[in-house]
């Protein structure tokens, strides 16, 4: 426990830092007590408040629908958050065991893991994405699993690269040496050492999958109405815009700030874990 508080000492040193643990604190938080902290029910219709200004009443004003734009923010966290989280999830499970898998197999399956890589990667992520979210259909699973996909190659090369380095390193010798399984290898000796620069990766391609859901729940082929996205928000105060500026504003500034703080944050821990990659050396 001790050094995890020490590693958010340092990271708080970063540039920010501060800021970028303040925004996913934050974020984190509202996700988790939304039906806490959330002033109305995110699906309440009320059609006399439709489109609202902020009020003491509605503090982020209200929608077309006249639904509570505050409470929709608050539960779309809880979907920008889980949705991320869910594909960076599996997707770095599943890039994990092919990275390893191929720096680990014989030549043949090395090649034809990195084929597929190559593959997918040939597309850029966002075009993939809405591609895949267009023939399978839109809806938050789908876009799960099939964001996931995307993202395997990226965490895929990383592991195998890393597995790579360290697959003729003295103690995994020593280890085959003492007749060590190759899945103890794996999992004591070349699991702990590559997933450092993996997990700081992670952090760092959260943003990227907020921003890929919410775009593609703007141009509605994400997340379904009524469940409450950024992306909807945004797409719904685009609409709008003509008759209130008020959730396109909000929508936006809360995809700003989860982008922001995730992004910083990914930079920081970069900087903190890695001493060559440290600004200024």
């Amino acid at each position: 426990m001790s050094g995890f508080f020490s590693a958010l000492h340092e990271v708080s040193k970063r540039p920010g830092g501060t800021f970028s643990l303040a925004a996913v604190a934050l974020i984190l938080f509202v996700a988790i007590a939304a039906p806490l902290i959330s002033p109305y029910a995110p699906n309440a219709i009320a059609p006399a408040n439709r489109l609202m200004a902020p009020s003491l009443s509605h503090l982020f004003g209200t929608d077309q629908l006249g639904r509570d734009l505050l409470s929709r923010l608050i539960y779309g966290s809880r979907v920008a958050l889980g949705a991320s989280l869910s594909v960076i999830g599996i997707s770095l499970t599943a890039g994990l065991a092919l990275g390893m898998t191929a720096a680990l197999s014989p030549r043949p399956v090395d090649l034809l893991v990195l084929g597929i890589f190559d593959i997918v990667t040939s597309f850029p992520s966002v075009v993939l994405a809405l591609a895949l979210v267009a023939v399978f259909g839109p809806g938050l699973s789908n876009l799960i699993l099939l964001v996931s996909i995307v993202f395997i190659p990226h965490f895929g090369r990383v592991a195998r690269a890393q597995t790579i380095a360290i697959r003729n390193s003295p103690y995994i010798e020593a280890e085959r040496v003492l007749g060590a399984q190759r899945w103890r290898i794996v999992l004591h000796h070349v699991l702990p050492n590559i997933i450092g620069p993996i997990f700081v990766l992670a952090c760092m391609d959260i943003p990227v999958v907020i921003t890929i859901e919410a775009g593609l729940s703007f141009l509605g082929l994400g997340v379904r109405p009524p469940l409450a996205s950024w992306g909807n928000l945004l797409n719904d105060g685009y609409t709008y815009l003509d008759q209130s500026i008020w959730p396109a504003i909000f929508s936006g500034l809360a995809l700003i700030i989860a982008t922001l703080g995730f992004s910083l944050l990914g930079e920081a821990l970069r900087d903190t874990f890695d001493p060559k990659l440290r600004r200024g050396l």
